[in-house]
């Protein structure tokens, strides 16, 4: 049976508080081990051209978020709006072509109706899900995560060894569907020694951007909206999604396959009316799937 490695980095916080995020992204990176190699030499070469292009040294972190709000380290290059944004397309266009799936899971917090709602735990469990059924028994893969969340999650992986609780697809109540191709303990590694994880952090990043102005009509972060606008970030997200690097069966509720729990109780809610306008904007009957017809490549 194939082996596949699967990395994790997150956007926002898991906290529950007033001053917490109102919504908290969990991103996962997962390839086949035999295209391990092929992936991270992509990305190496990336970095290499970013060196030459905008002096970017290679050892240095890609922290998505400080890049674009020129927070040290970054602050020192000295770079232009328009210089962080080329670096920011040529790496969505080195994901873009990465032989790897992405899945995104997105904890809306202004949905809670149990203030004890596990937000990590769950997005973990949701993400893995993904995975798992990806999987589909024709592969096993082990998980690497980002310093920092180490014990909780887990605690979530063993957990769902024994005890998975499925929707079933044929009644209102649910079944247990244990995961069975998960291997080892999750492991743990600096996201400044792993390109990989810097991957992951790029995306949810983007995702948690996305998810803030189109479903949440909300503005952009006030340095963040100097440097880039609702329209660069659709743009980001549709690069992303060309070659199929994103795990578009992850949820057909949406273009991009964003997995959104916990789901909204009543009807018309926002998300749902977001979903609505979806199939509206991108459903083609005469192919009969989900396609993008506003956004544009990088």
């Amino acid at each position: 049976m194939d082996m596949c490695i699967a990395y994790f980095d997150e956007a926002g916080d898991d906290g529950v508080t007033t001053a917490s995020s109102e919504f908290f992204v969990l991103t996962s990176l997962y390839m086949n081990a035999d295209r391990w190699q092929e992936n991270f030499d992509k990305i190496r070469s990336c970095r290499q051209r970013l060196k030459e292009q905008f002096g970017f040294h290679s050892a240095e972190e890609l922290h998505t978020k400080h890049l674009l709000s020129d927070k040290d380290p970054y602050r020192k290059y000295g770079w232009t709006s328009e210089q962080k944004q080329e670096i920011v397309k040529e790496v969505a266009r080195c994901i873009a072509d990465l032989d790897a799936k992405i899945v995104n899971v997105i904890i809306d917090k202004t949905y809670f109706v149990d203030e004890n709602y596990h937000v990590l735990e769950n997005a973990l469990k949701y993400n893995i899900q993904r995975i798992e059924n990806d999987s589909a028994g024709k592969w096993h893969y082990m998980i690497i995560t980002d310093k920092g969340r180490l014990a909780p999650m887990r605690r979530t992986a063993r957990a769902v060894r024994a005890f998975n609780p499925i929707q079933s697809k044929y009644s209102s109540g649910y079944i247990n569907q244990p995961v069975r191709y998960l291997i080892e303990d999750i492991l743990e590694k600096d996201s400044e020694e792993s390109y990989f994880i810097q991957v992951c952090d790029f995306v949810s990043y983007f995702v948690h951007l996305y998810y803030k102005t189109r479903e949440k009509k909300q503005a952009l972060p006030n340095r963040v909206g100097r440097v880039i606008d609702e329209a660069f970030i659709g743009r980001i997200m549709a690069t992303l999604r060309k070659n199929g690097v994103l795990n578009l069966n992850a949820s057909q509720a949406n273009p991009y396959g964003l997995v959104v729990y916990p789901k909204p109780r009543k009807k018309n809610t926002t998300y749902e009316a977001f979903a609505l306008s979806v199939v509206h904007l991108y459903y083609n009957p005469k192919q009969e799937s989900c396609q993008l017809v506003d956004e544009h490549i990088f």
